[in-house]
């Protein structure tokens, strides 16, 4: 029997296999079904049991064919197979599985085709379930999926992609499943005895009761959907035991004008699950709804008779525009402020959203925005605006109109400069465009910025710094220019500069204003010179590691308040007596340098952390211990010591050593004496010296 090869847009359908006829379904395609419980995947599903001989062929003739694992009820052919469901589980969890034979190129709408579906799901790792679009194709998103983990060969990609084991990473759904505790925080709902008000004056009578957002909804069974609704906000209310009838509650609102409803349950269970999730909503303080990773397309219908919510979280679903609870309907409440929608791949922004005059706050990120409207405008009560992870090129003139926004988050989008509209929105004190496109830094842009006080440019493709004119920047404190692609940057125009990030650049020489400096970050550069002026008399932390200095700066030594120093991973070969006699510098960092000694010291130092790891020193100062007093870590690991200074300078010793690291060295027997006088000491590494004997006393 010869193969028949499909239409245009159609799977190829393979001979029916005599030991497992197909199953003919509408559009022509062919489906091999078979009894594959989930709970023997190794007995049920093998390789036989799953294909035939002829199947087998079919797909050795082509890389680009396999199959299609279908989780889901099969409502199509009931009488072949037998579905079971449960209430407590997902609706698939004991579904047969359907195998469709298809090709890299068969679109989601072929399947659901033949599937008799309208649509087919997506679910990576056990996360969030995704609707497929009808023209994204499944065999191909698993091939995809494969090579992402490293499988390069076709052929054992086809192999791994008919593998039922593979579901547990990626699953194809033919109706969206659904678990219990998933739903219970969306809504809960059913038909129970109620009785309204504290006193026994109302008799108990069947409701269909409804617990969604932040109130209960109580309704007649008979006319649900049209009768008359009583509605309870419960935030800032109770809910009680009844005591005098099992399992029952009490809810009620707050208020002067308070009301009780009693809700009598059929089941512990039950019982437990409308206490757990009512008393998260009464204890609110606002009226707030979560409802983030749940992938849903639309906010539940009886979400709207909340209408006391504030601040609704939708992040990270799949929310549409134009259906029933799409985001066009989001205006019907009246109070909210705060929105989050950020990662649910809008693609287009929803221009309704713009009519919420109430928001304060709206967090739209990674949506994949090309361009905001014109409308966003109008929302004059905006304080924090974030966009960030879209591919924003520009922000619309209009954005200027929002002169309450104090945050406004652009960072990872396609950005080349800093948007003229920044200069409109006077409440904001930071520009943070992290992650953009920019390549040339316009100082003169922020000259004209008065109330911008940081700037945040890290990630970006900075290259060169320009300067209009030579007037100074009084306005930003801080600067963040971290992986970057600058060779030379001359940021001393900005007399009132706090903190500079600079790290993972390439920078040869670095200048800056010293006036209010008072943290310095400029690891991982090729710095061969560090310019400060006048000497940063507020500086506390300074790290120049990982560079190509050969020497500490003098301004450095000068700084009366340094507390921090890290040097490391330079080319040094001498540490300044300033330095080392410091009497505020508490963490001194000089590993992986070259120095050979170190000056003795005569005052006492506040010293707690000294690291001289990888150098070429043979000794340290004889008044080390007994004038750093607060020293508490010691790293002497890969130098050429051959003994170590005594810690005692009278009857007792003060120190205050815990940890010390002298491995790699040319220490002898002589040093265990002189380890008796750290009584705190916690660590000690002494590995590949030149030790024969060990004392058990010490």
């Amino acid at each position: 029997m010869g193969e028949v090869e499909p239409g245009p847009a159609g799977p190829l359908e393979p001979p029916e296999p005599p030991e497992a006829p197909a199953s003919r379904r509408p559009g022509g395609i062919r489906v091999l079904k078979r009894n594959m419980k989930r709970n023997g995947s190794r007995n049920c599903l093998n390789r036989r049991s799953r294909f035939g001989s002829r199947e087998r062929d079919w797909l050795r003739e082509d890389v680009k064919r396999g199959c299609v694992y279908l989780y889901g009820a099969d409502s199509t052919t009931a009488t072949t197979t037998t579905t079971t469901s449960s209430s407590s589980s997902s609706s698939s969890s004991s579904s047969d599985l359907h195998l469709v034979l298809c090709t890299v190129e068969t679109p989601a709408s072929e399947i659901c085709a033949g599937e008799g579906r309208e649509s087919l799901y997506l679910q990576l790792h056990g996360d969030l379930v995704r609707r497929l679009e009808p023209t994204e194709r499944p065999l191909q998103i698993v091939y995809d999926y494969l090579s992402r983990l490293g499988f390069d060969d076709l052929v054992r990609i086809q192999e791994e992609a008919t593998n039922p084991d593979l579901g547990c990473m990626i699953r194809f759904y033919g109706e969206k499943p659904c678990h219990m505790d998933h739903l219970d925080r969306i809504l809960l709902s059913g038909i129970y005895n109620v009785r309204k008000g504290k006193t026994q004056l109302h008799k108990w009578a069947e409701r269909l009761v409804v617990l969604c957002g932040t109130c209960l909804i109580v309704s007649s069974v008979k006319d649900c959907q049209t009768g008359k609704m009583h509605i309870l906000p419960l935030v800032g209310g109770k809910i009680e035991e009844v005591k005098r009838r099992q399992y029952s509650l009490a809810f009620s609102s707050a208020g002067a004008q308070a009301q009780t409803y009693h809700v009598s349950f059929e089941t512990l269970a039950e019982y437990q699950r409308w206490q757990r999730q009512a008393s998260k909503v009464v204890s609110q303080r606002i009226s707030t709804v979560d409802l983030s990773c749940y992938s849903l397309e639309e906010v539940p219908e009886h979400l709207f008779y909340s209408q006391d919510i504030t601040y609704l979280n939708l992040r990270h679903n799949f929310m549409q525009l134009e259906r029933p609870g799409g985001l066009d309907t989001l205006y019907k409440f009246s109070q909210l402020k705060g929105l989050n929608l950020s990662h649910n791949k809008l693609g287009l922004f929803p221009i309704l959203l713009c009519e919420i005059s109430t928001l304060t706050e709206l967090n739209l990120s990674c949506n994949g925005f090309r361009d905001l409207p014109s409308q966003i405008g109008n929302l004059l009560n905006l304080q924090t605006l974030c966009l960030d992870g879209n591919f924003l090129t520009t922000l619309p003139e209009e954005l200027g109109n929002l002169q309450q926004l104090s945050s406004l988050g652009i960072s990872f989008n396609n950005f080349s400069q800093i948007p003229e509209v920044y200069e409109k929105l006077t409440m904001l004190d930071k520009v943070v465009m992290a992650g953009n496109c920019l390549e040339v830094l316009n100082l003169g842009v922020l000259n004209r910025m008065n109330h911008i006080k940081h700037v945040d440019l890290r990630m970006n493709h900075l290259k060169t710094m320009v300067i209009e004119n030579l007037e100074g920047n009084k306005h930003i404190t801080h600067v963040d220019l971290r992986d970057n692609r600058l060779t030379d940057l001359d940021l001393s125009s900005l007399c009132s500069l706090e903190q500079l990030h600079c790290e993972r650049n390439q920078l040869r020489e670095l200048t800056l204003s010293g006036f209010s400096l008072r943290t310095l970050y400029a690891s991982s550069n090729r710095l061969t010179a560090v310019n400060v002026y006048p000497v940063p008399s507020l500086l506390t932390s300074l790290d120049l590691s990982r560079n190509l200095l050969e020497c500490v700066p003098d301004w450095a030594c000068e700084a009366k308040k340094i507390e921090v120093l890290d040097v490391s991973y330079n080319l040094l070969t001498e540490v300044p007596i300033r330095i080392l006699s410091s009497l505020s510098l508490r963490k001194l960092m000089l590993g992986h340098n070259h120095v050979q000694n170190l000056p003795t010291l005569v005052e006492h130092i506040p010293l707690e952390v000294l690291d001289l790891q990888h150098n070429a020193l043979t000794r340290l100062p004889d008044t080390l211990f007994s004038k750093a007093l607060n020293l508490r870590y010691l790293n002497a690991s890969a130098n050429s010591l051959e003994s170590l200074p005594s810690a005692c300078t009278g009857e007792e010793s003060l120190s205050m050593l815990q940890l010390l690291y002298l491995t790699n060295n040319l220490l002898t027997d002589q040093c265990i004496p002189v380890l008796v006088g750290h009584p705190h000491l916690r660590i000690l590494h002494l590995a590949n010296n030149q030790l024969q004997t060990f004392p058990a006393s010490l």
